[in-house]
């Protein structure tokens, strides 16, 4: 496949992820809508979201499975379809009026096909772009997750307050339509499924379904490196994951703002998201792996144990741009190293397992940190999340993390 060639494949790869992210985006907003709006209970609400997340965290367990048995384009498509065909249901039912009960199946199926859409694009991008093109790659496709993740929001607002929530949700599915037309465009290079090894790599002995899933946590355990970050990052996620609560709790009870405030403080840091989410490669090539990792984490140490003590939203605001931006830093480094050292047949369920572990625990660290908050004060909790932050990158540099570029 010659460069133009190649170009123009991570080009229509690029605007389908992007588009991906948009009608994640819609949904967000949509579907809590529109239980509110038939039942006016924010409870009903909570119960849609918890039982669409569960989903994904199931789905998650057996995504790499899936991805490293099947070809990775065709499944790319295919759960696009698949989510295009869900979302469209919803504006169709909801004209004979409102289907809570449609919501409690379609977002569940949504979700559990996202997370695999999800597993897959981490595994294709190796197939589109050389090896040290990776983390430049991987750097541009977060920053326009994060763009596309303030402007889907704002996008899907305007969409409901003018045609509805049901309406919003058909662009949604519409969206994805447009994705998977994107997709059927991408050739990609190499092999795609486990069953066809890269060149130098042996053919994989296919066993049971069982000893597949323990295989990618397995690869994990043994490689000194991508064992170290996937312990350091579930501590580091267990620590952080509470901290937009934290930044909605600070601005609205300790500084008595309005939600105006509130979503100015995250879109800036939105802002941060993107920035360091396009100059990673620089900072990657320039410093090496371990000091962009451990730099960035050190860093979203110093911005959340000084965010709790923000006197304004300007300084609320700046700290939480370096923080995101930050962790835009060392999250593309840490899956672009993934990418580069996991062998093409395990590389969707090593993505599998790393994700499963890294957040397995960081729910309990959001519901441990804000109750901190709630109790001791937002100060306090930022503070003492923000010091352990620290000590991860303290711990990293006694590490195989610390090397400039890991085997």
């Amino acid at each position: 496949m010659g460069e133009g060639g190649g170009r123009k494949d991570f080009g229509a790869f690029w605007v389908a992820q992007t588009l991906s992210v948009v009608g994640d985006s819609f949904a967000l907003i949509a579907l809590p809508l529109l239980v509110l709006h038939a039942t006016g209970s924010v409870a009903r609400m909570g119960l849609l979201t918890a039982v669409g997340g569960a989903a994904s965290v199931v789905a998650g367990v057996f995504a790499g499975v899936v991805v490293d048995r099947l070809d990775r384009r065709k499944l790319l498509i295919a759960t696009d379809l698949v989510r295009m065909v869900l979302y469209a249901l919803i504006p169709l039912a909801w004209a004979a009026g409102p289907q809570i009960w449609l919501l409690y199946v379609v977002l569940p199926l949504a979700e559990a096909v996202g997370m695999l859409f999800s597993v897959t694009y981490v595994t294709a991008v190796r197939s589109l772009v050389p090896a040290d093109r990776i983390t430049q790659a991987n750097g541009r496709l977060n920053a326009t997750a994060a763009a596309a993740g303030v402007v889907g929001p704002l996008c899907a607002g305007v969409v409901v307050a003018w045609f509805g929530a049901a309406a919003a949700v058909g662009v949604d599915a519409a969206s994805f339509a447009v994705s998977a037309a994107c997709l059927s465009l991408v050739r990609f290079r190499g092999p795609l499924r486990a069953g066809q090894p890269a060149e130098g790599e042996e053919a994989p002995e296919r066993v049971g379904v069982w000893r597949e899933l323990a295989a990618g946590a397995a690869f994990l355990a043994r490689h000194p490196v991508l064992r170290t970050l996937t312990v350091l990052l579930s501590v580091f996620s267990f620590l952080t994951l509470g901290l937009n609560d934290l930044i909605v709790y600070h601005v609205k009870h300790d500084l008595g703002q309005g939600d105006g405030a509130v979503g100015t403080v995250f879109a800036i840091g939105a802002l941060g998201t993107v920035v360091g989410a396009l100059s990673v490669a620089t900072i990657r090539r320039a410093l090496g792996f371990g000091a962009a990792w451990i730099g960035g984490v050190a860093l979203c140490g110093l911005a959340l144990a000084a965010v709790g003590s923000a006197g304004g939203v300007a300084a609320t605001a700046a700290l939480t741009a370096l923080f995101l931006g930050c962790v835009s830093v060392a999250g593309t480094c840490s899956m672009s190293l993934r990418q580069e050292v996991t062998p093409e047949h395990l590389l969707g369920r090593v993505t599998s397992a790393h994700w499963t572990i890294h957040y397995s625990a960081a729910p309990a660290g959001a519901a441990v940190l804000t109750w901190a908050a709630q109790h001791y004060g937002t100060a306090w909790a930022c503070l003492v999340a923000g010091s352990c932050c620290l000590l991860i990158a303290v711990l990293a540099l006694l590490t195989p993390v610390r090397s400039p570029a890991p085997a």
